[in-house]
């Protein structure tokens, strides 16, 4: 008979391996066909001695049954089929009744569970969440945010080419301008001397401000500019060329106060970007003039010098004089030399006469002869008109060219001051500061529903990370 031969070593089944997952199954089978094990390890080693096999799910009293033919004869393994047999056979009551605990344990484990998952939610959402809204609503201080905005823009000419009436109403005209203000406003120096000017640090190291808010008494400069940068927020429309600027405080004149000495230090900085360019090229524009009326006026007092010196008014006119008592003198000796030869045609001539007539023509002649040296001749006791002409020629025309110099020079200078009229830059203000009179800060109800969103996504991230690690360790 089957219970009378020994198996071989052959015929022999290996015990499986007794993983997490085959003794957590074994107690499952153990408890379904009703044996009644301390732990894992003594169900499994129950199931093995009644021969069932625990990774089998087909379960009943006939595979009980073979197993045990099939297994050693034993006194215990007959005993345990016994029990596993009388647990089997139950009335309908009892499998009523045993149906109605294992669903009223799955309705406890399942209140359990829900418990724990609510008590673990009011823990790491609901009481974080709270402390965020009471801290909102009751501690945090109320914040007083002051908006404006401002462009900055340009001169430009009546003549400014097509292309740069293109872009002269985009934010791309002073782009480059309204980017270096917005980089200046956000700045330490600005901070710097919003605290030298207004005490931007004494306004919030004031007791009232609660502490999360507060900047300490020994703040660093870092720790200012920290805060400096969360309150004072400037933002620049590349579209419209727009510098929007928000300034926070705690209270609402001080707000006002801040944006208005910020908006100020915007506007020097913006004339100071242009200012050195609008000096050079006045101040080159400015000695180039001055020089030229320099010159000019020293030509001028170089013909001056030269007129008194010589007694000339104008070396033109006194040629002009001269010639012209040179040619009234030569008609003169022309007269006299006809009236000498009419006399000395006559037969018996009139020496008297005609030596009178004679001495006549000789003066005249060497009174031209004299004027005639004295216009190309310098003595040592006279200058020749021929000298003092070219000399006031040279002075004059020297004075002409430092005039027409000077002319240009003023006209070099106009076009210089009209370019420096053009790079003025200048900040032309579209919303005025004005003061709040309802605290912008704190949202509450918007920071308390942010803050159970952030805390419920962590938990939802934290739960389904531990669930996956449980996971995958267990398989």
């Amino acid at each position: 008979m089957a219970n009378d031969q020994t198996p071989t070593d052959s015929e022999s089944k290996i015990p499986p391996k007794r993983t997490r997952a085959y003794l957590r199954k074994a107690r499952q089978k153990a408890r379904r066909i009703g044996l009644e094990a301390t732990d894992d390890e003594h169900a499994a080693r129950l199931l093995e001695e009644l021969g069932v096999d625990v990774l089998n799910d087909d379960v009943s009293l006939i595979n009980v049954g073979k197993t045990a033919d099939s297994a050693p004869a034993q006194q215990d393994s007959t005993d345990l089929i016994d029990n596993v047999s009388a647990n089997f056979m139950l009335n309908d009551a009892d499998r009523l009744a045993e149906v109605h605990a294992i669903q009223r344990d799955l309705i406890r484990r399942r209140r359990v569970r829900l418990f724990l998952l609510m008590l673990r939610l009011l823990f790491f959402v609901v009481l974080p969440t709270f402390l965020v809204g009471r801290y909102y609503y009751t501690i945090a201080t109320d914040m007083y945010e002051t908006q404006s905005e401002f462009v900055i823009q340009k001169s430009e000419a009546a003549g400014a080419s097509a292309l740069g009436g293109l872009f002269s109403g985009t934010g791309f005209a002073n782009s480059a301008d309204s980017i270096t203000v917005q980089g200046y406003l956000t700045s330490r120096e600005a901070m710097m001397r919003l605290d030298d000017e207004l005490g931007y640090r004494a306004h919030f190291q004031q007791e009232f401000i609660d502490d999360l808010q507060r900047l300490s008494s020994d703040a660093s400069l870092e720790d200012a500019y920290e805060l400096y940068e969360k309150n004072v927020k400037v933002g620049y429309d590349l579209t419209e060329g727009v510098i929007h600027l928000e300034v926070i405080a705690a209270s609402p004149e001080i707000s006002q106060a801040f944006s208005n000495a910020l908006i100020d230090f915007a506007e020097e900085r913006v004339d100071e970007l242009s200012k050195r360019v609008r000096e050079d090229q006045m101040d080159g524009a400015q000695k180039a003039y001055d020089t030229a009326e320099t010159e000019m006026f020293a030509a001028q007092a170089e013909v001056l010098r030269l007129q008194q010196s010589r007694g000339v008014l104008s070396a033109d006119a006194e040629i002009a004089a001269q010639m012209g008592i040179i040619n009234s003198l030569e008609l003169q000796i022309e007269d006299k030399l006809l009236d000498l030869a009419e006399i000395l045609d006559n037969p018996n001539p009139n020496v008297i006469r005609s030596d009178i007539l004679e001495r006549e023509i000789d003066r005249r002649i060497e009174r031209v002869a004299y004027l005639r040296q004295k216009l190309t001749e310098t003595t040592s006791s006279s200058v020749s008109l021929a000298t003092i002409s070219g000399e006031l020629q040279i002075a004059e025309t020297n004075m002409l060219t430092r005039q027409a110099m000077l002319q240009q020079s003023l006209q070099l200078f106009e076009t210089a001051r009209v370019d420096a009229g053009r790079q003025v830059r200048y900040l032309s203000i579209g919303v005025t500061p004005i003061a709040p009179d309802v605290p912008t800060y704190p949202r509450k109800l918007e920071g308390t529903i942010l803050a159970f969103i952030i805390f419920m996504g962590i938990y939802i991230m934290v739960s389904l990370t531990v669930a996956i690690l449980r996971e995958q360790v267990s398989v």
